[in-house]
């Protein structure tokens, strides 16, 4: 059983963490490559790419399944986000499942504020009680031995996409299309599992930390809208309102309109604008939680009994599908 926060049992594996700390080490091998513009493009290129990956695969449809798709494209979501060198898909859906339920609880597997930004960013990724997806969270796509095969052997799909940077431009696109871009892309990613529960605002009354920070969307292509998404995880857009960016939701959207996904899982009205309706003192509690986080107390002329369900799933009903 995984349960609780026991900092004995959950240490880093230093040693099985070696090949993540010199991947860090990498960048410094751009002073013996002749800059060339076009690696920055490169790099760019790379990050948002695999971003994408990570945020339509790993998370909203492989953790979250917000929208529909084939087996032929379920499988290139799954060997595209694994490119990103995030371990398996089952691995990383699962433990994003087991997140949501236990969110900034103590059995949360990552969240900073009980186990602080190091644990959250990369610590316990690197901890070796976490290196088995947890199985019975995942069973709707254990089912897919494709996908038990690629989960099984995560690290195919990125010595792939390092041998294809390299066969197209050489070191110098395998160096900053692969390397650095992969630093940046860890640590892009990680954000969410940290400074989104950090910094940013709140719209929502939820039961943990997130909150909306359009920074960390720009950088993640749309998952900085994480009080919205933790308000109502399984929309395939995070981004509710136009001024949200949502990159990751465009490009659902175009695929979409060519046929390859559907059923796009969107918030009705009610959902989107259920704060408009809070009454004086949940808004005072929301004002009291951006600032002081999920455990400041209720102010005192607040009553239980008219406060809405915190991050409760919407109703089907308000639950629109395009």
């Amino acid at each position: 059983m995984q349960t609780g926060s026991d900092p004995h049992r959950d240490g880093v594996n230093w040693a099985k963490s070696i090949p993540f700390f010199l991947v860090h080490l990498t960048p410094l091998l751009a002073f013996f490559i002749p800059f060339k513009w076009e690696y920055v493009v490169v790099m760019v290129a790379s990050y948002y790419a695999r971003m994408f990956f990570v945020t339509a695969g790993y998370h909203r449809y492989f953790s979250h399944r917000a929208f529909q798709t084939s087996r032929v494209f379920q499988f290139i979501l799954a060997f595209g986000a694994e490119m990103s060198t995030q371990k398996g898909v089952l691995w990383w859906a699962s433990h994003h499942r087991h997140h949501h339920k236990e969110s900034d609880q103590p059995d949360d597997v990552h969240s900073p504020t009980l186990r602080g930004f190091w644990w959250s960013q990369v610590g316990w990724i690197l901890s070796s009680r976490y290196d088995e997806p947890r199985w019975k969270d995942i069973k709707d796509f254990a089912r897919f031995p494709e996908l038990v095969w690629l989960n099984k052997f995560y690290y195919v799909p990125p010595l792939l996409g390092m041998l294809g940077l390299y066969l197209v431009g050489g070191w110098g696109w395998a160096l900053w299309g692969g390397l650095i871009s992969q630093v940046l892309l860890w640590h892009g990613t990680f954000t969410i599992n940290s400074l989104s529960h950090v910094f940013g605002g709140r719209r929502y009354l939820t039961t943990d930390t997130s909150r909306n920070n359009f920074l960390l969307a720009l950088i993640t292509c749309g998952e900085g809208w994480h009080n919205n998404h933790h308000y109502h995880q399984n929309t395939a857009n995070q981004g509710w309102f136009w001024w949200e960016v949502d990159l990751t939701y465009y490009v659902l959207r175009m695929l979409s309109f060519l046929g390859i996904v559907w059923k796009l899982k969107l918030p009705e009205h009610q959902t989107k604008y259920v704060h408009l309706t809070y009454t004086e003192a949940q808004k005072r509690r929301l004002k009291l939680q951006s600032v002081f986080g999920q455990g400041a107390l209720p102010v005192a002329d607040e009553e239980p009994s008219v406060l809405p369900p915190l991050a409760a799933p919407a109703p089907a009903a308000l639950i629109k599908r395009s």
